[in-house]
C-alpha cells in the first residue's frame, strides 16, 4: 500500500511534505561518487565542484518516472541562468550508473550531471523515504565555502528549479 501512494505521489507530481534534516548554515558532507554527464561515466567530488563556485544539489526520487523527468527536464531548460549566475547543477538518485547514464542524455539533456547517491551520502543528506529505497525530493544550494545556504524539500517537483536559481541569484559575486 505505501509503495502505492509513493507511486501515486512520484506519477502525478503530488505535492507531499519531506524532510531535510541538514539546515542553513550547516556543512555540507563532502563526497565522492560515480556520476554521468550526457551519458559518460565521470567521478564526481563535491568539492572540486565547490572551487568554481556554488552548487546546486538536488535530490530526486526515481529517474524515468514522471516527476523526476519533468524536474530533470526544467534543470535543463534553466541551466544557462544556472551558469550564468555562476552554479553548477548536480542531480542525485539512488539509480544504478547504467540508468543514470541514460537518464543524463534523454532528461538532463546533456547539460548537468546526475549521480548515484550511496547509502552514506543518503543518509549524511537526511534524503532517505520511509519505506522505500529511494531519496526524497530536496535540493540544497551549498555555497563555495561548503555552507548550506538554502534547502527546498517537497515530493513536487515544481518549485525546486525557481526556488534553487533565486537562492544562487541572492548569493554574493
Amino acid at each position: 500500500m505505501r509503495r502505492l501512494l509513493l507511486a501515486a505521489f512520484l506519477t502525478l507530481g503530488l505535492s507531499a511534505p519531506a524532510s531535510a534534516a541538514l539546515p542553513v548554515g550547516a556543512k555540507a558532507p563532502d563526497f565522492t561518487t560515480t556520476g554521468a554527464l550526457n551519458g559518460r561515466e565521470f567521478r564526481l567530488h563535491l568539492a572540486d565542484q565547490l572551487k568554481s563556485g556554488p552548487v546546486v544539489l538536488y535530490f530526486y526520487p526515481k529517474a524515468f518516472t514522471e516527476g523526476c523527468t519533468f524536474e530533470a527536464k526544467a534543470f535543463s531548460d534553466a541551466s544557462a541562468d544556472f551558469r550564468k549566475a555562476g552554479a553548477r547543477v548536480i542531480g542525485m538518485s539512488a539509480d544504478d550508473l547504467p540508468t543514470l547514464k541514460r537518464f543524463s542524455t534523454e532528461a538532463c539533456r546533456g547539460k548537468f550531471p546526475v549521480a548515484t547517491a550511496s547509502a552514506d551520502v543518503i543518509r549524511a543528506y537526511d534524503v532517505k523515504l520511509p519505506v522505500v529505497s529511494m531519496t526524497n525530493r530536496t535540493s540544497y544550494v551549498i555555497a563555495r565555502d561548503g555552507r548550506i545556504v538554502f534547502v527546498h524539500s517537497d515530493l513536487s517537483w515544481k518549485d525546486h528549479v525557481a526556488k534553487t536559481l533565486a537562492a544562487v541569484r541572492a548569493l554574493p559575486r
